[in-house]
């Protein structure tokens, strides 16, 4: 059988992206006739978006804050076909442990947030509304790449820290800050991360993204019903610079909080949280159609086939 190839981009490099390194290191794109590699939009150059709209590459990973932010500009129209991850991947530290925590401990204070994406702020503003935190009360910045944010916080500046794996874990484990709040539990459910397309390639090769989206769901399943260690064996291969006991721990939190879909269908209320978390902080202007920004039609037909006998 001739294997189809397939490149993904994602936006960046972190075990919050199992699945999509599971599926390929269990063979479940394979067993679909597809040779699926990805890459980090950092290496490869142009943004997740960027490599969409000009046709360099087929799929990619990434927010839907990406898609509604471009149909908000006037842009292209990106669907969304199948949801990977439904919580927020990212965590709160501190310098020192806090084991009374409340978001109004982070009034007057600064947060060193993640500057490559805006979800994640997005989202530290509605945790905070919600616990009656006046956003503007909270100094959060984001004007630093991770490896410099990192490396303030280090030098001793700020004094919350919000970042992903495997910064959390290495930090953790040397001592030198304390987690206070899992960003994921903190927000609740909401699609976070899912594949995406153009139209034109949902209608030139919807074989491939049917054969693409089985697999995903596939592996979803699998994902599911495995421990933390089974799967950090999986995605070893994928991740070569992290420790593995520092992948395994990471893994065990984003299983533990149920960070990673169950089924690739992009539900309605899970969209229109996320638009409501964008508009509130005024990231978007506009309300967007849930039918125009995502097409569950190829995931729904994939969780049938999965759930039918064979």
């Amino acid at each position: 059988m001739t294997l189809r190839p397939l490149t993904v981009l994602m936006p960046f490099h972190t075990p919050f992206y199992a699945p999509l390194a599971a599926g390929a290191a269990l063979g479940h794109f394979r067993e679909e006739g597809l040779d699926v590699s990805w890459q980090a939009a950092a290496a490869f150059g142009k943004s997740t978006v960027e490599a969409l709209l000009d046709g360099s590459i087929e799929i990619s990973l990434g927010g839907l804050m990406r898609s509604l932010d471009l149909a908000d500009r006037g842009g292209r129209l990106l669907p969304h076909f199948a949801e990977v991850c439904s919580r927020s991947g990212f965590f709160l530290l501190a310098r020192a442990p806090m084991p009374r925590f409340r978001w109004s401990d982070l009034a007057g204070k600064t947060v060193i947030g993640f500057a490559e994406a805006p979800t994640p702020w997005q989202c530290m503003l509605t945790v905070l509304r919600r616990h009656g935190v006046d956003p503007a009360t909270v100094r959060i910045e984001r004007d630093r790449p991770a490896a410099e944010a990192l490396a303030a916080f280090r030098a001793g500046h700020g004094d919350f820290f919000e970042q992903t794996q495997p910064t959390i874990e290495r930090m953790l484990a040397s001592g030198e800050a304390h987690l206070v709040a899992s960003m994921g539990e903190a927000t609740g459910p909401v699609p976070f991360t899912s594949y995406m397309t153009t139209p034109d390639f949902l209608r030139r090769e919807p074989d491939v993204i049917l054969r693409f989206t089985r697999a995903v769901c596939r592996t979803q399943r699998w994902l599911a019903s495995h421990d933390a260690r089974a799967i950090a064996e999986v995605i070893a291969p994928g991740f070569p610079d992290i420790e593995p006991g520092i992948l395994e721990r990471a893994v065990a939190r984003f299983s533990k909080q149920d960070t990673w879909s169950r089924d690739p269908i992009l539900r309605r209320p899970g969209f229109d949280y996320l638009q409501e978390i964008l508009q509130a902080g005024g990231f978007i202007r506009k309300s967007h159609r849930y039918e125009d920004l995502v097409d569950t039609a190829i995931a729904e037909r994939a969780v049938r086939e999965a759930a039918a006998p064979t």
